[in-house]
């Protein structure tokens, strides 16, 4: 075999290698969509997406549910905040939005007590935003600290004591639980991870979010 047909051989194998992997990841991608669709259909008031305790930002007769899976001390879910919240005013009255959690990085479960003990006050999206805004303070990859947040809760309003016994309820206890449990079924890994009417993005990206939205905007309404 000359030298030239050996690297064609070598160019052959590989570019069947390639072609291979596309191959399986359409396929893993087109199976894993079947799957979260007859998730979405077997029980469309409650299942692994969405949860009769998750907190909601929209129109409960919303035809859209946008459901993010995230972290209190996670960069990007800060980042993607506002805009989030853009595409729900942009579709207002359509789309609701569904806040999961999924506690990754260390200490990040605390804040998620914090957060949901702030809930029961009234006060949950005041917090988160305060969470975001602080986030280098206390969620720092190498040093996470929840324990920093205290000083800045009393200034929301909240009743310290009461959010302290809320906090080691059972409660939220099972919220976490429940949380991480559904994240698990539905193949999450990251934060955020975006869900919309049950479909997952194409892409991780700001763009594609907007486009799903879009797309399941105009087939409901």
């Amino acid at each position: 075999m000359t030298s030239k047909q050996k690297v064609a051989v070598v160019l052959g194998a590989a570019a069947l290698m390639i072609v291979g992997f596309f191959l399986a990841a359409s396929i893993y991608e087109n199976r894993r969509a079947e799957r979260l669709a007859a998730i979405e259909e077997a029980s469309p008031v409650e299942n692994e997406f969405v949860r009769v305790y998750s907190q909601r930002l929209g129109p409960p007769d919303a035809k859209v549910v946008l459901v993010e899976f995230l972290d209190p001390g996670c960069e990007s879910c800060a980042a993607l905040s506002p805009f989030v919240k853009e595409i729900v005013d942009a579709h207002a009255g359509r789309v609701q939005l569904v806040i999961r959690y999924i506690p990754l990085h260390q200490g990040a479960d605390v804040a998620v007590r914090i957060l949901e003990a702030a809930r029961k006050q009234g006060k949950y999206w005041e917090t988160l935003q305060m969470m975001f805004d602080t986030q280098s303070e206390w969620a720092s990859h190498h040093h996470p600290a929840p324990q920093k947040l205290g000083p800045y809760l009393p200034a929301l309003g909240l009743d310290m004591e009461r959010l302290r016994l809320d906090m080691a309820g059972m409660e939220i206890t099972h919220i976490l639980q429940q949380d991480m449990a559904d994240a698990q079924v539905l193949g999450v890994r990251r934060t955020p991870t975006f869900f919309v009417n049950g479909k997952a993005l194409p892409r991780f990206g700001l763009n594609e979010l907007q486009a799903l939205v879009a797309s399941e905007v105009a087939a409901n309404y």
